[in-house]
C-alpha cells in the first residue's frame, strides 16, 4: 500500500511517528506513552467516556444557571453563554470545570506551567463549541482543541 493511503486506510495508529514503535507494530502501548504519562491512575490521559460525561454535567449546570436568569422562559442560547463563561473561568484559573472536578479530571498545559490561563482557556473553549475539534483526537487522546491550546486532559485521581 502506498504511503499516502496507508496512513489513513490502515487506521490512526499507522500514522504515528517513525521510530515510536513499541514492538507490537502500533507505535505505543497506551495513550500518553509518547508524552511520558503513566498508563493508568493519576496523571494518565483521561478516558473519552469520563470526558464526555463531564461535559454533559457542565452543559446541565450551564442550562440551570442560565435558567435562573431567564425564568419563567427557557434559557435557549443563553445557556451557551453561561457554559462558555463557566468553562473559561474554571479552566483558566483552576484547571478544571465542575464536571471535570466531579469525575477527577484536570486540564494541564503541555509545557508544564501550573495554570492554563485565560487566553488558552478561551481558545480551547471556543474550539470545543463547533464540536469537530473536540471529537477528532490523536493517539495520545488530545483533541484538536487541546493541541491548539497546548493542553491535555489528565486524571487527577
Amino acid at each position: 500500500m502506498s504511503k499516502w493511503t496507508g496512513s489513513w486506510l490502515s487506521g490512526p495508529r499507522s500514522a504515528l511517528e517513525p521510530g515510536a514503535d513499541s514492538g507490537d507494530g502500533t507505535g505505543q502501548r497506551w495513550r500518553g506513552e509518547r508524552l511520558g504519562l503513566p498508563q493508568s491512575g493519576p496523571g494518565s490521559v483521561a478516558s473519552t467516556g469520563r470526558r464526555a460525561i463531564a461535559i454533559l454535567v457542565d452543559f446541565a449546570l450551564s442550562g440551570g444557571v442560565a435558567g435562573l436568569f431567564t425564568m419563567p422562559d427557557l434559557p435557549r442560547n443563553w445557556s451557551l453563554l453561561a457554559w462558555f463563561a463557566i468553562t473559561v473561568v474554571a479552566v483558566g484559573f483552576f484547571g478544571f470545570t465542575p464536571g471535570h472536578a466531579l469525575f477527577g479530571l484536570r486540564v494541564v498545559r503541555m509545557d508544564g506551567t501550573a495554570a492554563v490561563g485565560v487566553p488558552r482557556a478561551v481558545l480551547r473553549t471556543a474550539l470545543i463549541f463547533p464540536i469537530i475539534p473536540a471529537v477528532v483526537w490523536d493517539a495520545d487522546g488530545r483533541g484538536l482543541h487541546d493541541k491548539a491550546a497546548g493542553t491535555i486532559v489528565l486524571r487527577a485521581r
